[in-house]
């Protein structure tokens, strides 16, 4: 015989995530009334993302573009869903939700840097629910473990392609804002053995 656990989850409408997300000391996605604890990250995790900011910074300067971490989030209307980039660039004006000053619309490049518990997630679901912003057009996925990086970009007519690298020697070369890395800047501080 099989027993089924029913479990209730309750739902929160997003003013009252936001109210808890405020006042929390750790950040939590929101699913549609769901919040879902953000993890915390490895030192690998920490030294690619602050490696990463510093060069988007120093390549795209202040002018055009901002570049942002985790701690600003974005939201998706079309999904009902807030989550937090490990890294956000957005062209021009920041687009605010309403008048929420830690909540944008419009990033054009976001950065997630692949972790064994979310990487699934990453990959699928978080991916194809960026794609619903209109602005959103380029998408990293790095891996803490080896060095890999996966560049997908929007291309013609809505379709998206994808650019595996692979090794220290390589390089990325972003499409949609000016700036290209080789591998061993981006990973210059990571222990592959941590």
């Amino acid at each position: 015989m099989v027993t089924t656990v029913k479990t209730d989850v309750k739902k929160i409408s997003p003013d009252e995530y936001r109210k808890q997300e405020e006042l929390s000391e750790i950040r939590h996605e929101y699913r549609d009334g769901v919040i879902v604890p953000m993890t915390g990250g490895s030192a690998n995790h920490s030294r690619i993302i602050t490696d990463l900011c510093n060069l988007l910074l120093n390549a795209l300067g202040v002018d055009e573009c901002e570049i942002f971490n985790s701690d600003l989030r974005v939201w998706i209307p079309d999904y009902n869903r807030g989550t937090y980039p490990d890294v956000m660039v957005v062209k021009g004006d920041l687009d605010f939700n309403g008048n929420r000053p830690d909540e944008v619309l419009n990033p054009s490049l976001m950065v997630e840097v692949l972790s064994p518990s979310t990487e699934n997630y990453d990959r699928g679901t978080k991916f194809y629910l960026y794609r619903s912003i209109p602005s959103f057009c380029e998408y990293l996925l790095i891996d803490q473990s080896r060095p890999c990086i996966d560049n997908y970009w929007k291309y013609d007519n809505d379709e998206w392609r994808l650019k595996e690298i692979q090794g220290l020697d390589k390089t990325v070369d972003l499409k949609h804002v000016p700036v290209k890395s080789s591998l061993s800047e981006i990973y210059r501080r990571v222990n592959f053995e941590d």
